[in-house]
């Protein structure tokens, strides 16, 4: 049996972006930050909504891609949601730095 992570970010009520992953189906785990714990960073950003998704095979992967975007800028990951991959590049933090 093969184990597939799932790499997802969640908009929240408050327009903040949560970036997660999972090993249960995405709907699951949507369910568990809508309704699940009070104390988790979504509970008082509630209600979330799925805004993007990708599926890895290897676990490895799967967790240094969601460690990857979470260090990503607002307008970067807004571009990955938009599926605006010729943009990622340009939105890297050192190269807007670089341009400041």
């Amino acid at each position: 049996m093969d184990i597939q992570l799932t790499v997802y970010i969640l908009e929240c009520a408050d327009g903040r972006f949560y970036t997660g992953s999972t090993k249960k189906p995405i709907e699951a785990r949507v369910w568990e930050h809508n309704h699940g714990a009070e104390d988790s960073y979504c509970a008082r950003r509630r209600p979330v909504n799925l805004v993007f998704t990708e599926v890895y095979a290897r676990l490895l992967e799967g967790h240094a891609r969601e460690r990857q975007i979470k260090g990503w800028s607002r307008k970067k990951k807004i571009a990955l949601i938009k599926r605006h991959y010729e943009a990622l590049p340009n939105l890297s933090r050192r190269r807007v730095e670089d341009a400041d």
